[in-house]
């Protein structure tokens, strides 16, 4: 059941993904040098100068490797072999487990400021709300959907986390060390699927500077 739903959730995802990149395209006549960047330079987006900003860059990055160590080691054996994780996989999957843990807690103190929804991004709701923006500035694009996705993996990290830490206690019984199981491949699917279309929110949105 896990690996029907992980496929159709990943399929769902890369169709959406690329029905957007061919409704979005421009034509490479149309294209200025400084846009036609590789995927590398895409990903190291513009940071605030200084320490603090640097860090926040390679934070992101090494968070994002993490992520990709994760995610193959994580669903390779159970969707191309329908097998659990065993063997050198979930070694090197439970050793970057908590490195990844770590990098998002530190991205979620770095990031959470500048993740408010302080702007009006959709006035009809501002409106419903009658809730009135604390900036004044106009929302730059795709910066909605970045933000939603950023608390969306912080929602879904604490399930993600908690759920493997408990299994391993002995309080609970089989039953329940199942269901932490159920609970985290699922919450593990649902966070590969948010920080799969954030990481493209962010080079289409690098790419529209």
């Amino acid at each position: 059941m896990f690996s029907i739903v992980s496929i159709t959730g990943f399929a769902v995802l890369f169709f959406v993904i690329i029905l957007h990149c061919l409704c979005t395209r421009q034509k490479p006549d149309k294209l200025s040098g400084e846009k036609r960047k590789c995927l590398l330079s895409l990903l190291c987006f513009e940071c605030k100068s200084g320490f603090l900003g640097i860090l926040r860059k390679l934070v992101y990055l090494a968070a994002l490797l993490c992520f990709v160590v994760l995610f193959v080691t994580g669903f390779y054996q159970p969707l191309i072999n329908g097998e659990h994780i065993s063997g050198f996989p979930i070694m090197i999957h439970a050793t970057a487990a908590p490195v990844f843990a770590v990098f998002i807690a530190i991205l979620a103190v770095m990031w959470a400021g500048e993740c408010v929804f302080d702007k009006n991004y959709w006035p009809w709701l501002t409106k419903l709300l009658q809730r009135q923006p604390k900036s004044d500035s106009k929302p730059q694009r795709y910066e909605f959907l970045l933000k939603a996705c950023f608390w969306a993996i912080l929602v879904l990290a604490l399930p993600l986390i908690l759920s493997i830490v408990l299994s391993m206690f002995k309080i609970f019984g089989t039953s329940m060390q199942e269901l932490f199981l159920d609970v985290h491949r699922y919450t593990s699917l649902a966070t590969a699927i948010v920080i799969i279309l954030h990481t493209y929110l962010m080079i289409r949105s690098q790419e529209a500077k």
